[in-house]
């Protein structure tokens, strides 16, 4: 950090109670308090909070970043900062951004832990929908913005602002137009509180110059948690990678043995005019059933330009189809995008996915290419990882379920655990056809 920090003044009050005041002897204290005084006390976030939920020790970080689990008490810790920079600070135009509009009402502003709620009756903020914002007695403004929305962040200053979930949040651009209006007061700064996704954004912000980061796990606010849900979390996901990172909190960068990492995943804003496309192809991993717990229907579109040098994700509608309901949603797709071929693989289905694709409103005269893959997983995506890192594929937006499976494949693990990577594998199809074997009449690479 570029600074030298000063150390944070705690009041008497709020020190004995961060001292005395723990475990046992809180829970004694609060007993003997009449229900009116119980309910006060619920709102002294120094009674309740943990060290890594409190600001840093110092005041002259720009960013601070609380990386946590699920339930670890990232929404509170947010809602109490903006609430205390508000009521002791005098700050008087914040920004709250959430991914969706939603979020920012349901969650930031409205829910449990939210900023209303863990108010005070005395300084609790009225919320007018009508114009996106919380206004407090003391005629501080704090603005709703969806990470959807980042031109409704062109203009508006702020001194402080929040920033919830960031790494699920749609559009990096929100972030530069929030960086942008960060120029009220003599120190502007930031919170942001999020589960730690391995998104190249999240990285990206977690390279900040002045950023100070704590850290989280589910299990630190279990004394808040009903045991069954702690319960069944644990013996669903404990061990797993994804509860590493939802449940500890961990950030999990590169796994080894995935074909695919953050960095090389490119992106840009949007995608061009469909006729810009020299080649548009739309692929289908069908599932092999479509039951309850079944694998998910792979479904991607991708374009190639530049000569077939280069090529975009378009769009992933991969998800739980009925045959039917995918084959529709293919033959939209490939009307959409005035798409060159639709990709299948026929391996388990055999002549099952073109018949379906072929009695699907509109599907009858549409050229499908049949792909049958001889090769191992590995041996398949390879060349098309070698595109990404030639930075030769770009994403025209992030496609959050798409590039968690890209830098989690590792074809021999998914094996063990009879795991099919249906996004990836409709990828390779597309990306195989329109660049790798392009000039070829024939997807050798896939075929018998």
């Amino acid at each position: 950090m570029s600074r030298q920090m000063t150390k944070k003044k705690s009041s008497p009050c709020e020190t004995n109670l961060q001292r005395l005041l723990t475990g046992q002897q809180r829970d004694e204290f609060l007993q003997v308090l009449t229900e009116e005084e119980r309910e006060h006390a619920k709102k002294l976030w120094a009674l309740w909070s943990r060290p890594e939920q409190r600001p840093p020790p110092t005041t002259e970080w720009d960013y601070w970043l609380y990386l946590a689990g699920r339930g670890a008490g990232k929404t509170r810790s947010g809602a109490e900062w903006i609430r205390e920079q508000v009521e002791e600070k005098n700050v008087t135009r914040v920004a709250l951004v959430g991914p969706t509009a939603a979020d920012v009402r349901d969650v930031m502003c409205l829910g449990e832990s939210g900023l209303i709620e863990t108010s005070a009756n005395d300084f609790r903020p009225v919320y007018e929908p009508s114009k996106r914002r919380l206004i407090w007695p003391n005629g501080a403004i704090a603005t709703l913005y969806s990470s959807e929305e980042p031109d409704r962040l062109r203009g508006p200053q702020h001194e402080v602002s929040w920033s919830d979930e960031l790494a699920a949040w749609k559009s990096p651009e929100t972030w530069d137009m929030l960086s942008f209006g960060m120029r009220l007061g003599r120190h502007p700064q930031s919170i942001i509180t999020t589960t730690p996704k391995p998104t190249p954004f999240l990285k990206r912000i977690m390279r900040l110059p002045n950023l100070v980061t704590t850290r989280g796990s589910m299990l630190d606010n279990k004394v808040n948690l009903p045991d069954s849900f702690i319960n069944a979390i644990l013996n669903r996901y404990q061990g797993t990678r994804l509860g590493k990172q939802e449940i500890e909190g961990l950030y999990l960068d590169a796994i080894e043995g995935a074909l695919f990492s953050e960095e090389h995943i490119m992106r840009r804003d949007g995608a061009m005019k469909v006729d810009d496309y020299d080649r548009i192809c739309v692929a289908v991993d069908p599932a092999v059933s479509a039951g309850e717990g079944s694998d998910e229907t792979g479904i991607l579109v991708c374009g190639s330009y530049n000569d077939g040098k280069n090529a975009d994700v378009l769009e992933d509608k991969s998800g739980h189809y009925k045959p039917n309901e995918w084959a529709d949603e293919v033959v939209r797709l490939y009307h959409d995008w005035k798409a060159d071929k639709v990709l299948g693989e026929v391996n388990n289905g055999g002549d099952l996915v073109e018949f379906t694709l072929r009695h699907a409103k509109g599907g009858k005269h549409i050229p499908f290419l049949k792909l049958h893959s001889s090769r191992g997983k590995r041996l398949r995506a390879e060349p098309v990882s070698g595109l990404y890192e030639q930075h030769r594929v770009f994403h025209t937006r992030y496609f959050e379920q798409l590039e968690e499976q890209m830098v989690t494949f590792n074809p021999e693990e998914l094996a063990k655990k009879g795991e099919s990577p249906d996004r990836v594998d409709a990828l390779v199809f597309c990306l195989t056809w329109l660049i790798i074997e392009r000039k070829q009449a024939r997807v050798r690479f896939l075929y018998d």
